[in-house]
């Protein structure tokens, strides 16, 4: 298989998850039930592979323990937010923001002081992405003049997931614990967190078509593309590995067109082209050295600044 072909096929499963997520509210499973189940098979996949390369969970009580920040930041909080946002935001622009998430990672690194006073070109950078936002919603369009929960749940999520890597950078990685293993043991975590949120919602008559979806969302789109990022990143570099992201939007918002029939309007083409150019920018002289965060999406990360705190790269 091509280096390209192992791209468009990361991508395909990668991106392909907001498609999943949105079949799976039309098909009747509530936020809360796509949250648990998407946990629960993407840790029994990565179980299932931890265990065939001899990787076991860790066993002391701190990492654990820190692993139920992770896990709650990276996986149980944004999955949910993502599952409630796309009950009323289309798939492919809920793809489209979740690409916002080294914008957020680059505010929290300037609020931690773990980024340096920004140049030009990534303040531009910055100030762009977040532009792309605003022309997709086009605010002022609008009556009340505010973007709807539904979007402003897509943003948390992506937001979410800039605080976890922060977190997972200084307080998770790099401590000796096998990485399948360790991205295994934040799923399962993460499994018993969303539990609760199994209660929300009410009994719901999900069709065969919703049980199907959320198999795939969780096997293939959760658990399945995680081992695949880190074996690209292994056999390709964290470069070709952070060319998939920046292709995750763009499969988001074509399935959805495609499959689910959602308007493909020029604002939102407009809106994600200025997105990942802003993204592109913030990136500027940035490495991509490290493997992604554990249980989360695709995320190259800078080295670690001397408080352990990274200076996000890309995330999706």
């Amino acid at each position: 298989m091509t280096s390209a072909t192992r791209m468009g096929v990361l991508a395909l499963l990668w991106g392909s998850g907001f498609l999943w997520i949105k079949i799976c509210l039309n098909e009747g499973l509530t936020p809360g039930m796509i949250t648990f189940v998407r946990c629960l098979l993407g840790a029994a996949v990565l179980l299932t592979l931890a265990y065939g390369a001899g990787q076991r969970l860790p066993r002391d009580r701190s990492t654990w323990g820190r692993l139920v920040v992770a896990a709650f930041l990276c996986n149980a909080l944004p999955f949910l937010l993502f599952s409630i946002g796309e009950q009323t935001v289309d798939s492919g622009v809920a793809g489209v923001l979740n690409a916002t998430t080294p914008l957020w990672s680059l505010l929290i690194g300037l609020a931690l002081g773990s980024e340096r006073p920004l140049r030009v070109t990534r303040s531009a950078g910055l100030a762009l992405g977040f532009a792309g936002v605003l022309l997709i919603f086009a605010p002022w369009s609008h009556g009340s003049g505010l973007m709807s929960w539904g979007a402003l749940a897509l943003l948390g999520a992506s937001a979410s997931y800039a605080l976890a890597f922060a977190y997972m950078a200084r307080r998770v990685t790099g401590r000796g614990t096998a990485p399948l293993a360790l991205s295994a043991a934040q799923l399962l975590t993460a499994t018993g967190l969303s539990t609760p949120a199994l209660a929300a919602g009410g009994p719901a008559a999900v069709t065969w078509a919703g049980v199907v979806a959320v198999v795939v969302l969780g096997i293939f789109a959760t658990g399945l593309t995680f081992h695949l990022n880190y074996r690209m990143i292994a056999d390709e570099g964290p470069t070709a590995a952070a060319t998939v992201g920046y292709l995750l939007p763009v499969v988001s918002v074509t399935l959805g067109a495609v499959v689910l029939d959602e308007p493909l309007t020029p604002r939102v083409v407009a809106g994600m082209a200025v997105v990942l150019v802003g993204v592109g920018l913030t990136r500027a002289g940035v490495r991509t050295d490290r493997p992604p965060a554990p249980g989360g999406p695709a995320q190259p990360i800078r080295s670690a600044t001397k408080t352990g705190i990274s200076r996000s790269a890309r995330s999706w």
